[in-house]
């Protein structure tokens, strides 16, 4: 006779947040496990061939697009190229120290706000000289300003629905994501003819390119002192999205939405970098977190390779994405003049 704990031998659910999170990883294995294999190929390339891992991993990604067609495949490749990429990040923290941030000077950090402030207002005025409204310029501008695609999504969720279509949002989310792809692979070759040594290059580099993960992805083409410092100086960037949010919700006050604060990722790498300054840590357990953030984000940049499609990038026609060019361009010649005077 059968016992009554004998009758239902299927394990019960679990509940709770650690096993809903591996139940879900579970799920969307597909895409983790892609993004991770790209990431173990590109690094391997990297060792055997002397050559950037993140820019291998970019574009042996960009080879399997058409896996982004699968759903759950799809719902992976977002994990690894956004919540991956925030967790490498935030553990660069451990890597900075004071002295790093004392190569730049007060001068660098004094001209990432001018930079910003510039492109803002250029945006603005870029958009009314091609027949668009301040509103749409204010969204281009904030996006190439500050940190891409997570800037414009953010500057479009405080501007007021009837001053901005749906179209525009995703208009600038491609165009953007254009541009700094364009820019991860560009700016380090740009910014070598120029003469600027490791430490400039990698300022030039945060302070230019748009989003986080390109940003990340040129810096540590270059070497890993690059990459630290442009992974700084974009969270600079990044660090003043709350403050353009008020404004652009001041301008627009009768219909604008709430503010944000400080993305988890910048608040944590603050964190880390404090406890780096001011707590003796052993060194192995700050080779192991920068061994770990370093793959982490080279999974991220494999993730972000996936995603790319060049088609898709480009469907909106070539004719709309001038003004965000024109954006790009006019940050790049900003920091160009900046370099000039106060850096070489």
């Amino acid at each position: 006779m059968s016992r009554p704990d004998d009758m239902n031998l299927s394990p019960r659910p679990q509940t709770g947040p650690v096993p809903q999170t591996l139940a879900w990883i579970a799920d969307h294995r597909g895409g983790i496990i892609l993004a991770v294999t790209v990431a173990l190929a590109s690094s391997f390339l990297a060792d055997h061939y002397n050559a950037p891992a993140m820019l291998f991993a970019l574009l042996i990604g960009m080879a399997f697009n058409f896996m982004t067609d699968t759903p759950r495949t799809m719902e992976g490749i977002t994990f690894c190229s956004r919540t991956l990429l925030r967790v490498g990040v935030a553990l660069l923290g451990l890597r900075l120290t004071f002295a790093d941030v004392s190569q730049l000077g007060i001068t660098p950090i004094i001209g990432v706000v001018g930079m910003l402030i510039l492109t803002l207002l250029g945006g603005v005025v870029f958009a009314r000289l091609f027949g668009r409204t301040t509103a749409f310029g204010l969204l281009t501008g904030g996006s190439v300003a500050i940190c891409g695609a997570s800037a414009a999504m953010a500057i479009a969720a405080v501007l007021p629905k009837k001053y901005l279509k749906e179209e525009d949002v995703l208009l600038t989310v491609v165009g953007v994501t254009a541009m700094s792809t364009i820019a991860m692979i560009v700016y380090p070759m740009l910014f070598s003819r120029l003469g600027l040594a490791d430490v400039e290059s990698g300022y030039m580099i945060g302070a230019t390119i748009h989003d986080v993960a390109q940003v990340v992805g040129a810096g540590y083409s270059v070497s890993d002192t690059a990459g630290d410092i442009a992974t700084f100086t974009k969270l600079l960037r990044v660090a003043l999205l709350p403050v353009v949010l008020l404004v652009v919700a001041v301008i627009f006050r009768k219909d604008a939405g709430g503010t944000a604060g400080l993305p988890w990722f910048v608040v944590t790498f603050i964190a880390l970098m404090l406890l780096r300054n001011f707590v003796p840590l052993p060194e192995g357990l700050l080779n192991f977190v920068n061994d770990t953030s370093r793959f982490l984000l080279v999974v991220a940049i494999s993730a972000l390779g996936v995603k790319t499609s060049l088609q898709k990038l480009f469907a909106p026609g070539v004719k709309g994405l001038v003004l965000i060019a024109v954006d790009t361009v006019f940050l790049l010649l900003q920091a160009v003049i900046f370099a000039h005077i106060f850096l070489l």
